[in-house]
């Protein structure tokens, strides 16, 4: 993202954002950041640049969790229909990381754990020969998932593919590959990886869904304790699942005639 004119730094943007929200701290500011609801600018020092837009973005996140009770997730999804935030990672995979993983253009298994690929940021002995890996390199992703560099960035730029940053390196996630398979599949059908990313945001909306069905057992007062409370909050994720699974099988029987 390209720095623009009149650009203010997060302090400024603190100070405005406290004459409607006085109890909004710094902190928060930067959370949002985190959580991928508001993406700043940088300069080439590395402070960060909030625009109008930005600066819109952020009361309205703020407004929606804060008067609205709309989980972070749902939040997130409303600023992206409501054209206050893009819907594109910034994460690329560069040519170096394509020529180490000398991927050919073919499709290519998910590798089984026994074979340990290097394991990025994470030095814990283990005193097995063939730990199960937490998380791939670039050139291991790429070798993974069977996919052009080319591919991936369109993945990335979708947000089917996460890459988190692991110690100073690009890391993915064993998921991020069984993701990149299913996706690669569509892929070489001719599905625009552009249109994949509809079908990550119904899942999105889907866990803001389940995110609101158990918001009762995080209010105050509640008589559940935190392990309770993830515990039954999986338990209804996985329900749901069941249930969106038996819709959509109806839902695909009506539509191809089964």
């Amino acid at each position: 993202m390209t720095p623009t004119a009149g650009a203010m730094r997060i302090g400024e943007v603190h100070a405005v954002l406290r004459e409607q929200f006085p109890d909004v701290e710094l902190s928060k500011i930067r959370y949002y950041e985190d959580k991928g609801l508001v993406q700043p600018a940088r300069s080439r020092k590395g402070y960060r640049l909030y625009s109008e837009r930005d600066l819109a973005c952020l009361r309205e996140a703020i407004r929606l969790a804060n008067e609205e009770f709309v989980p972070l997730r749902v939040v997130r999804l409303r600023l992206i229909e409501q054209g206050l935030l893009d819907d594109v990672p910034a994460v690329r995979v560069t040519r170096q990381a394509a020529r180490e993983a000398a991927t050919p253009s073919v499709r290519a298994a998910v590798p089984p754990v026994e074979r340990a690929l290097t394991v990025v940021g994470d030095s814990t002995p283990s005193g097995d020969e063939n730990p199960v890996p937490t998380h791939y390199s670039t050139s291991e992703f790429l070798t993974a998932a069977g996919l052009e560099a080319t591919a991936v960035n369109e993945l990335i730029a979708a947000g089917l593919v996460t890459p988190k940053t692991v110690g100073r390196e690009t890391a993915f996630s064993a998921l991020d590959v069984r993701v990149a398979n299913a996706a690669g599949l569509l892929l070489t059908r001719g599905v625009d990886a552009r249109r994949l990313a509809t079908l990550r945001r119904v899942v999105e909306r889907e866990i803001g869904i389940v995110d609101e069905w158990t918001l009762p057992l995080r209010q105050p007062g509640s008589a559940m304790d935190r392990d309770a409370v993830a515990r039954v909050t999986r338990d209804v994720a996985d329900e749901a699942a069941t249930l969106r699974a038996a819709l959509y099988e109806r839902a695909r029987s009506e539509y191809l005639g089964d």
